[in-house]
């Protein structure tokens, strides 16, 4: 897979980290984010990550901030974005088998370098269930073209 990563300032030293589990992992990485720790604004490197995922020129992104909300809240105004904050091992696998989250928000000041590793090799190595959850991924996308997403009928016509 290819992974976009993205970062502002507080996200450079998870950013780093993180590019060398994608490596490990044998995914390609496309750094999109800051190169050292100087101030810079966090949409900035969203948009990029995000965009490329919805152009699909990255399969996936990840992207660090101080506390990740930042990045999960401008990365999700992109069309096609599903971005998730994850803190855990669960919430990031969760995000994948449920919500196919396509992008994956982590925070560069709250959790440790192991908690970190576990976090993005789960959130990589876990596919979409697909099933009932696919008909809550619709749903969301009609909410994009600003739909109401009530409306979206399931297979069985209810």
């Amino acid at each position: 897979m290819k992974i976009a990563v993205g970062n502002d300032h507080r996200g450079f030293e998870a950013k780093q980290q993180i590019k060398g589990i994608i490596t490990q992992l044998g995914h390609e990485v496309i750094d999109v984010g800051s190169n050292d720790s100087n101030p810079v604004d966090y949409p900035d490197a969203a948009y990029l990550a995000a965009m490329a995922v919805s152009k699909k020129e990255a399969d996936r992104a990840i992207l660090a901030c101080g506390t990740g909300i930042g990045m999960s809240i401008a990365a999700n105004k992109v069309k096609g974005i599903r971005a998730a904050l994850c803190n855990d091992e669960l919430s990031a696998r969760v995000s994948r088998n449920h919500n196919d989250a396509n992008v994956l928000c982590i925070s560069g000041d709250l959790i440790g370098e192991v908690l970190l590793r576990k976090i993005v090799e789960v959130w990589l190595e876990t596919e979409f269930d697909g099933g009932r959850h696919q008909r809550r991924i619709t749903k969301i996308a009609a909410i994009e073209e600003g739909k109401d997403p009530r409306e979206i009928k399931n297979k069985k016509g209810k």
